[in-house]
């Protein structure tokens, strides 16, 4: 062998990170906690989301994530509108309502109708008032890109944050 050649080891090849690998790396990026909402003709329908941001100023678009698998998208994503409803810290009840599977999220619940024909959850943050723009399917959920239609922005308090999964920032 010539003295100035090397053999070269190779490392074995990655493997793919598991769907526990990737909730407990995403985990630790601290998001905060929204409802989309919607209504169709079956009623009001919606889901607590932590993967939503915004896209652009002009024109005025967001993103959110949603599991195309789920029972609440599939039933906004045809009316072509929906609210985002930003959590604030202390609504860790209405956080709880709409991140289970189980009863009937709107029960018992003061919402009212936007505008836009869609639900306002009381003592929000913020809402954005949106209509799809756009929907690419990524692996089992679909990134909707939505155009503002309207905001509302309310109390200054502090918001729900998600971190490596707990409400509020922990260690």
């Amino acid at each position: 062998m010539h003295p100035q050649m090397r053999t070269q080891v190779l490392a074995p090849e990655p493997e793919f990170p598991t769907p526990t690998d990737m909730r407990n790396a995403m985990g630790r990026f601290a998001t905060g906690v929204t409802i989309v909402t919607g209504i169709d003709e079956d009623g009001p329908v919606g889901f607590a989301c932590q993967s939503f941001t915004s896209v652009s100023l002009e024109p005025p678009l967001i993103l959110f994530c949603a599991d195309h698998r789920g029972r609440a998208w599939p039933r906004i994503r045809p009316t072509g509108r929906f609210s985002i409803n930003v959590l604030g810290e202390e609504q860790s009840d209405l956080c709880g309502r709409f991140g289970s599977s189980r009863g009937t999220k709107f029960d018992g619940l003061d919402w009212e109708l936007s505008r836009w024909d869609t639900p306002s959850l009381p003592g929000v943050l913020m809402r954005a008032h949106c209509e799809v723009h756009d929907v690419h399917t990524a692996g089992d959920h679909d990134v909707v890109i939505g155009r503002v239609l309207e905001l509302e922005c309310f109390d200054d308090d502090r918001p729900m944050v998600f971190y490596r999964g707990a409400f509020g920032l922990r260690n």
